[in-house]
């Protein structure tokens, strides 16, 4: 049975993309929501932090990893292996690639969904949870 936080438990942390390279920003993000910050965190219940990034679409990237770096997927079918480079996946859909990386530094685990639900990834700098994080701050 999963534990229910209300409002005043949820703690809202807002990260610029823009600021950090896709790894360290992915790495800070999956700390936060394994709640490595607090002490009275633990292993087996998802925390009630909740992670919004926005500016998805002006990710960092080093390197060649625009053009080398590739989301594979495939369909089942004979042949059906499709692959993506991070600059087609970014056209596309810019949020994936974060989700993308912060999922893999998540542990493999039951609380693995859950702990993906609490991140929100947004595109431009616009975010419908002002209200929630401006009332954490207070």
């Amino acid at each position: 049975m999963a534990i229910q936080y209300t409002d005043e438990h949820l703690e809202w942390h807002v990260l610029d993309a823009t600021t950090k390279p896709l790894g360290r920003l992915a790495t800070e993000i999956a700390s936060l929501l394994l709640a490595k910050h607090k002490t009275d965190s633990e292993k087996h219940i998802a925390a009630p932090v909740r992670v919004i990034v926005i500016n998805s679409d002006t990710l960092k990237v080093t390197g060649k990893k625009k053009k080398q770096k590739m989301y594979r997927r495939y369909t089942g079918y004979p042949g059906g292996l499709r692959e993506r480079t991070l600059q087609e996946q970014m056209k596309r859909d810019s949020r994936f690639v974060i989700r993308q990386a912060v999922e893999g530094m998540l542990p493999k685990n039951r609380l693995r969904a859950s702990r993906m639900r609490n991140l929100y990834v947004y595109p431009t700098a616009e975010h419908p949870h002002l209200p929630q994080v401006n009332q954490a701050k207070v």
